[in-house]
């Protein structure tokens, strides 16, 4: 059998966008923030053991109804990964990966907000387990066609 192993060769940025489409005027009305967020990975096979995988959050602040900003951040990591069997890579790549790079990308989200003249935006954790289960519950739930 062969050994499991896991290792980080990179964590990188792959894309970073920021939008204040309404500023300056956005500064100057009451602040009622309301908060909207998109996450998904990518996973891509680079070679037998190694796999990118990018992390996408896609954050859109409102107010009242105008978009006071939209911060977009690809965080990726270059990851090797052998040794596990079919279901465990799937879960790993799925779960424990996405958990590593979180921390960079929410930092980065803070920062890039920050710098756009907003109040730092703390994003709550993510807990990637979960939402893994409840993909793979609706997959097992969707009813299979034959051909």
């Amino acid at each position: 059998m062969q050994q499991e192993e896991f290792g980080i060769q990179n964590i990188y940025v792959k894309d970073i966008s920021f939008e204040a489409p309404n500023s300056p005027e956005i500064f100057m009305e009451d602040w009622k923030p309301k908060m909207e967020y998109e996450i998904s990975n990518d996973i891509k096979q680079l070679e037998e053991k190694v796999f990118d995988i990018v992390l996408n959050i896609t954050v859109t602040v409102k107010s009242e109804e105008k978009t006071a900003f939209l911060v977009e951040v690809h965080q990726a990591g270059i990851f090797v990964v052998s040794g596990f069997a079919e279901d465990q890579l799937k879960h790993m790549l799925n779960t424990y990966c996405p958990t590593i790079l979180y921390p960079y990308a929410r930092e980065m989200i803070s920062s890039i907000v920050t710098k756009g003249g907003f109040q730092p935006l703390l994003l709550a954790p993510i807990n990637f387990e979960a939402l893994y289960a409840e993909q793979q519950q609706k997959q097992s739930d969707q009813p299979t066609t034959l051909h």
